[in-house]
């Protein structure tokens, strides 16, 4: 039984299959490999540091609000130069913008320098008896140091790090003092260590006395 013969049609559709498949493995070829997930927003505050000109655009920004074309001035670079700088360290949430009609003026976000290590801190899970207190429990998972000052004890080491401590439960910053908290429910506390963060730098000079004009008043007396 000879084979049976394809239409002209049919080999049309074959035609258009082939090509179809033809097309579709060169763009997959060609393609771009996916994007990789966007970074972190530590991550994004790192690289947004990373360049002496932000650092430097952040340091202005932390003594008063600037516009751009301020900022440009200050630092010798064209206006389109300081835009790009100031998208970077938009994306990574450092600054923020308030438009005024076509006025466009920043500022430091620093809330959010303050949160940057965050995601780097160890999480510990801990079950405790209802009653217990938050001293109680940073005593079953780090070496504490305690200094009573005044009748008071207060948290001046942990694991062997001076310094000043605080913490939020859920979110919340607390004014009792750890011995005095109990935990009744569950919760998520965050021990924080206040890092010696310079908040301004002040310059002082101290005017030189007129020793001519003491010498006067000396006399008077």
């Amino acid at each position: 039984m000879s084979p049976k013969k394809s239409t002209s049609s049919e080999i049309n559709e074959k035609n258009k299959s082939s090509d179809s498949k033809s097309s579709e493995t060169k763009t997959l070829r060609r393609g771009r490999a996916p994007k990789e997930e966007s970074q972190t927003e530590s991550t994004q505050i790192f690289s947004a540091v990373s360049s002496q000109m932000r650092q430097k655009m952040l340091q202005l920004l932390a003594e008063e609000d600037r516009h751009i074309s301020s900022l440009a001035r200050e630092l010798g670079i064209s206006v389109p130069v300081a835009s790009k700088h100031i998208k970077v360290l938009e994306d990574a949430g450092l600054i923020d913008r308030k438009i005024y009609g076509k006025t466009h003026v920043f500022s430091l976000k620093k809330k959010n320098f303050n949160g940057a290590f965050d995601p780097f801190a160890p999480i510990k899970k801990l079950e405790v008896e209802k009653g217990t207190t938050l001293m109680e429990a940073f005593k079953s998972v780090s070496v504490v140091e305690v200094k009573n000052i005044d009748g008071k004890n207060f948290i001046v080491a942990a694991d062997g790090e001076e310094g000043y401590y605080v913490y939020e439960v859920n979110g919340k910053m607390i004014e009792k003092r750890a011995e005095d908290f109990i935990l009744e429910e569950d919760a998520v506390i965050e021990w924080k260590r206040l890092e010696p963060v310079t908040k301004k730098k002040i310059i002082i000079s101290v005017k030189k006395e007129d020793h001519k004009r003491k010498g006067y008043y000396e006399s008077l007396l």
